[in-house]
């Protein structure tokens, strides 16, 4: 048979019928036209057993002429050999998709197991959970690997840093990569054991958490403490105790709430804009502020004023970082830094909300290290930090069991 009878002007050319017709190139090529005027190649031939086969090879333009005629070259030549084309074919896309899945990233995994278990976890808030926790401790180490690069040593660059400090969370991530691995070895990404296994491996290696004591000084507040810590904070009328209350509300550096001044704060939004040349990251900061951080404010004696929000002994001078340490060494917490209390709040962050991690990195004004990202990134996610930052804020009140009595003249605040 005759082949190449076909022009490209011709396939450009050939307009729709009201039923389905075809154009021949030869050789068992063939261009069909749907009533819809959408066209697509195909390639008919006989297979070994003699029975009619049928391939299609992609839509017209983007499938030019010459590509259909080359696809057409392929399956002929697989003829020749004895071969199905459409056997070959699926064998071919078999390989392909072996070859893709076996490059997957550590981080591509927990991605497809996290889907593939959400429709399980009763809480929907499961998902972002472990999406927070792997983003935060163990994809820094492990997400660009393949799976089957993952081993013991990498594991414990992963849990070492947070197990002694942090082992509830860090128990939490082992338990969860140990899944994520589990599910790419089932898939076909990995053989041998888990590294991330603890019975028989990495009980070997880490303490058991159950001989863990909790370490009699640690610079960060565990977040399902912080109740206690705001009842008794909260009992002390100081201006220093004012200063760490508003500093744990908004999860900021003690730099920047020590010289906030009520110039830099918007109440009818309410926001609070800590200037660049203040930030440690040298950009321009806003602070979504919490209805509780509001009423704070509202109460202090400086509130109206002009000057610094937080005063010191002398009007024009703000409060210095040691009141706040003497503070917490008069509540018998001098195992506490301020700083830490940043700890707390990306700790709750990650294990209790739905938040993306990058909210939680935002809320902090911590850089973006993903250049890529970080250029494509021009918003600050105000909006979704302002409702971080009132979830945060709220957990503090249930967790303290803060009500209208205790918070007093406060809430009335609020109103005004």
């Amino acid at each position: 048979m005759a082949e190449s009878l076909l022009r490209d002007l011709q396939c450009r050319n050939a307009k729709p019928r009201t039923t389905n017709y075809r154009i021949n190139d030869g050789g068992g090529l063939a261009l069909l036209i749907k009533p819809n005027g959408l066209k697509y190649w195909q390639f008919r031939y006989t297979k070994p057993d003699g029975r009619e086969g049928l391939i299609q090879l992609g839509p017209y333009p983007r499938v030019t002429l010459e590509a259909a005629r080359a696809a057409r070259h392929e399956q002929r030549a697989a003829l020749a050999s004895g071969d199905d084309p459409a056997t070959v074919r699926k064998q071919e896309k078999a390989r392909r998709k072996v070859e893709s899945a076996r490059s997957l990233t550590f981080k591509q995994c927990a991605e497809a197991y996290i889907k593939s278990r959400g429709a399980e976890w009763s809480n929907p808030k499961h998902a972002q959970q472990w999406t927070n926790t792997l983003s935060t401790y163990a994809f820094p180490v492990i997400g660009a690997l393949r799976p089957t690069d993952i081993e013991t040593d990498l594991i414990l660059r992963v849990l070492e840093p947070i197990w002694l400090t942090k082992n509830e969370t860090a128990s939490r991530v082992r338990g969860r990569i140990e899944n994520v691995l589990d599910w790419a070895k089932v898939s076909g990404l990995r053989s041998g054991e888990n590294p991330a296994r603890w019975s028989g491996h990495l009980d070997h290696l880490l303490s058991a958490p159950s001989k863990i004591k909790k370490p009699k000084h640690h610079a960060a507040l565990p977040y399902d403490e912080i109740g206690p810590f705001m009842r008794l904070l909260r009992a002390n009328s100081s201006t220093a105790a004012r200063l760490l209350e508003f500093t744990i509300l908004t999860a900021t550096r003690t730099g920047d709430t020590l010289r906030a001044a009520w110039s830099e704060f918007d109440l009818s939004v309410p926001v609070w804009t800590v200037p660049a040349e203040r930030t440690k990251a040298r950009r321009e900061h806003r602070v979504p502020l919490p209805a509780a951080a509001v009423a704070l404010l509202k109460a202090l004696p400086t509130f109206g004023g002009a000057g610094f929000v937080f005063e010191g002994v002398k009007a024009d001078k703000p409060l210095s970082n040691m009141a706040m340490l003497a503070l917490l060494e008069r509540m018998q917490r001098d195992d506490l830094t301020t700083h830490g209390f940043r700890s707390t709040f990306r700790d709750w962050a990650a294990e209790c909300t739905p938040f993306p991690n990058e909210v939680a990195e935002m809320a902090l004004a911590h850089t973006i290290r993903d250049k890529t990202e970080s250029a494509y990134r021009r918003g600050d996610l105000f909006e979704k930090r302002r409702e971080m930052m009132q979830a945060w804020a709220d957990y503090i009140e249930q967790q303290s069991g803060a009500n209208v009595i205790e918070l007093g003249d406060r809430a009335a605040a609020v109103a005004t």
